[in-house]
């Protein structure tokens, strides 16, 4: 048990790891795709270690390893185009920026941005609902425990966040 209770904990920091690279500060070296791509090798191997699979429950993983590695590259790449913009942004006058701005034009980006996440997201709990439907219940405790874990993580990254745009 107390192994398990390691290994969740572990995948929580992992899994966590994208909010605290998105709470980066902007003078601070962004992570390399590798680095965030082992992020992700990690995150999927320590997820499937504390849910320790059966032979026949393995057979369900590929699904859910793929809608893992789409959402986080999509993430990366909606990080990637948001630093571009924002990059693009500091590089010009801070007058003519906000004389030109559109919020049409930001309000559709905002919205295939959350309609990337959306579909990316729809993937994912499709790819786990066969598998849920076989885990035993102490599988399902210890998912729940790393989920319950991971969203008062991020629950209390926005919150540190929200403190420091305050300041």
């Amino acid at each position: 048990m107390l192994r398990i209770l390691a290994a969740g904990i572990t995948a929580v920091f992992v899994t966590a790891s994208p909010v605290a690279y998105a709470q980066t500060p902007a003078n601070a070296a962004p992570l390399s795709a590798a680095d965030l791509g082992k992020l992700t090798d990690m995150r999927v191997n320590i997820v499937k270690a504390a849910l320790q699979l059966t032979p026949e429950q393995e057979k369900y993983w590929p699904a859910i390893e793929d809608a893992i590695r789409t959402r986080a590259k999509d993430r990366q790449a909606r990080i990637a185009d948001m630093a571009k913009r924002v990059a693009e942004l500091r590089e010009g006058n801070p007058i003519e920026v906000l004389r030109d701005r559109d919020p049409i034009d930001f309000l559709q980006r905002r919205a295939d941005a959350l309609a990337q996440r959306s579909a990316d997201l729809k993937k994912l709990a499709g790819a786990w609902a066969p598998l849920y439907k076989t885990l035993s219940q102490d599988q399902k405790q210890r998912m729940a425990f790393l989920t319950l874990f991971v969203l008062h993580e991020v629950s209390n990254a926005a919150e540190q966040r929200s403190e420091e745009d305050e300041e």
